[in-house]
Parts: C-alpha cells; structure tokens; sequence
C-alpha cells in the first residue's frame, strides 16, 4: 500500500519560514515528487516538483525565488522550504509522486501523478 504523508505546516506570520516534509511508503521515488496547493475555493494548483534522474526542479511562479524543493532518497522524503511566506500563500499543500518516468513538459499537470497524499495546512496571516 501506498502512503505519502506529510507534515510540517502550520500558522504562521508573513515574512516566516515553514519546511514541509513529505514521506513515502510503499513506493520509492526514483522518478518524479511534486508539491501542490488548494486554497479554499481555488483549484489544486502546482508549487514544485523535483525529478530524480537529472536532479531537475520546476517551480511556480508565484513562489519561484521563495521556495526550495529538495528530497532524500535514502529517506524517501521530499522536502519544501518555503521562506518569505505571504497570505496569499494560505493552502493545503498536498504531496504528490509519479510511479514512473512521464514527460517533463507534464511535470506541471495533477494528471502525471499517480499518489497523492492528504495534505497539511499552512496559514499565513498578515
């Protein structure tokens, strides 16, 4: 069976840092991990993702420059640093891995993944 948990969100003040972590079981990532968001009312939206074989990571940018995707693969863990977080970053961050190498112009898409995890909260107030 297939997990992927997450944790390390919370409430924070604008300006703060957070690092989430995101650990799989049942899986190893050796192919592509990917952090997603929900505001409420909002679609799930794209945030990072890191693909293992080149070391490659891909941003949003709205968070480009703030937040740092990283992972150990000895731990099955991947890592979001996310500094100079702002309200407009208030979300469910929700972890996400391929089960196999797919294209890298997908690495944006919810479709090219095939876990997901349950997600943790990350409040910013102003």
């Amino acid at each position: 069976q297939v997990q992927l948990v997450e944790s390390g969100g919370g409430l924070v003040q604008a300006g703060d840092s957070l690092r989430l972590s995101c650990t799989a079981s049942g899986i190893s990532i050796n192919y592509a991990m990917g952090w997603f968001r929900q505001a409420p009312g909002k679609a799930r939206e794209f945030v990072a993702a890191i693909r293992w074989s080149a070391g490659s990571t891909y941003y949003a940018d709205s968070v480009k420059g703030r937040f740092t995707i990283s992972g150990d693969n000895a731990k099955n863990t991947v890592y979001l640093q996310m500094n100079s977080l702002k309200p407009e970053d208030t979300a469910v961050y929700v972890c996400a891995a391929q089960a196999h190498y797919g294209l890298e112009s997908a690495i944006r898409l919810r479709g090219a993944y095939d876990y997901w995890g349950q997600g943790t909260q990350v409040t910013v107030s102003s």
